[in-house]
């Protein structure tokens, strides 16, 4: 499991003072990128090898509000990887308390937005446990 720290900023919450939906996506955003970061993985030399990822699906669950100035963990858990897709497990906590739950299905693209299989080394990386577990 990857682990991101993130704090809540003021442009992060609503007129609420609750962490707007959307940016829980962008939380996640960060913590899939920061994971693949982790496994060693350079995705702006994947995109130049015409490879690239695209969310396909997600289903999100909105359990418990953040607010201005938390600090939040993100986790993400790979759950899958087939040929061409990598399926994820990811979770916003605010100490022990779990705020937001998601799983996110990304989608191995060509440059023409087609669907292509992972790199063999990404595929490589993925069918070995890693260990990963960053603050």
């Amino acid at each position: 499991m990857h682990r991101l720290t993130v704090r809540v900023y003021y442009e992060d919450t609503d007129l609420a003072g609750i962490v707007y939906y959307a940016n829980y996506l962008k939380f996640i955003e960060r913590g899939r990128s920061e994971w693949l970061r982790a496994l060693g993985v350079d995705q702006a030399a994947l995109k130049a090898a015409g490879r690239v990822f695209a969310v396909r699906r997600i289903e999100a669950d909105y359990l418990r509000p953040a607010r201005f100035d938390d600090l939040l963990t993100v986790e993400t858990m790979l759950a899958q990887a087939t040929t061409a897709r990598i399926v994820m497990d990811q979770a916003v906590r605010r100490g022990e308390a779990v705020l937001f739950t998601a799983r996110v299905t990304l989608a191995c693209l060509d440059a023409a937005g087609r669907p292509v299989r992972l790199p063999a080394s990404l595929a490589g990386l993925l069918e070995t446990p890693s260990g990963i577990d960053e603050k």
